[in-house]
């Protein structure tokens, strides 16, 4: 006997939650129903799977795999059910994961277009940094990602747009001009600022640092693009800022001054990245469509 569906489903539940008792309640089913479920997946399966005690249900190492496997057996499930009913976008439902550098940004315009032209689509968006957006796709919580392609070998990349990086210095600066984008050789001696390391951008900008000859702030580290920007209007140091944040800011005024970058590495790729299937996922190609309308849109001089 092989574990059902259903049982898969209660896995990953308990698994999410880490309590059996509050995974019955998620999933409407009494405790010890779910308890003798998992029981029997165990049994089945000839391996344990969570360690229980009085801090709850802790996935073995065994039951991590196993829980990975079941998200994407599900996926799988859900795209076939999708395609041969017909049911349209990703089957009604797309857990989407995104960079914070570029999600708040895109993906408003993104929405109200699914939403108007799927309506039935329900479009769940979490914004993590790079490494975990990785370790999300592979383990099954996302079913695709908006992230820089470098950063994920051995999935499905489909580009979707290009953009310049910008630099943000205060009013008062002496790079602090409008027009012509800033050749890397003027941040010589500069302190530039970022976002953390489990971002690609703060490597990205560690590496313009090199190149330049700047340094990278090593008093400050911010958790967000806003963060990272107030600092540089105060004067802490000089922020990279991607282009369509930088369009945004520019757009609703800014007490900074914000110049595009100029030179080898002062842009990025963004893709729309998904598990290495035989196939694209049902519905990938309109949602490519979408992202890159609004980018350039966005991106539009």
């Amino acid at each position: 006997m092989r574990p059902t569906l259903r049982q898969l489903e209660y896995l990953i539940a308990v698994a999410d939650t880490g309590r059996i008792g509050m995974a019955a309640a998620q999933l409407n089913v009494s405790q010890p129903s779910l308890s003798a479920q998992i029981a029997e997946v165990e049994a089945t399966l000839g391996a344990t799977l969570f360690l229980r005690g009085r801090t709850g249900a802790t996935l073995t190492a065994t039951g991590e795999e196993v829980v990975r496997r079941a998200r994407l057996i599900l996926q799988e499930h859900q795209d076939l059910c999708a395609v041969a009913k017909g049911a349209g976008i990703f089957g009604g439902r797309l857990r989407l994961g995104v960079l914070p550098s570029i999600g708040p940004y895109l993906l408003p315009g993104v929405v109200r277009r699914l939403h108007a032209e799927h309506p039935s689509l329900r479009l769940l968006v979490r914004e993590e940094s790079t490494r975990d957006l990785d370790q999300g796709l592979r383990a099954g919580r996302f079913d695709m990602i908006i992230s820089t392609p470098e950063d994920h070998p051995g999935t499905r990349s489909t580009t979707l747009f290009t953009e310049q990086l910008w630099l943000a210095t205060p009013l008062d600066h002496r790079l602090a001009s409008q027009g012509a984008p800033v050749p890397l050789d003027q941040l010589r001696g500069e302190t530039l600022l970022t976002i953390g390391a489990g971002h690609r951008l703060s490597h990205v900008v560690a590496g313009l640092a090199a190149q330049s000859g700047a340094q990278v702030s090593q008093e400050y580290e911010g958790t967000s693009l806003d963060a990272v920007r107030l600092m540089a209007a105060s004067g802490t140091g000089l922020a990279i800022l991607p282009e369509v944040y930088a369009l945004s800011e520019a757009k609703r005024g800014t007490d900074l001054c914000l110049r595009p970058l100029a030179g080898a590495g002062t842009s990025r790729t963004l893709s729309l990245i998904q598990p290495a299937l035989p196939d694209p996922r049902t519905g990938s190609d309109i949602l490519i469509n979408v992202l890159r309308a609004e980018a350039a849109r966005i991106l539009r001089p």
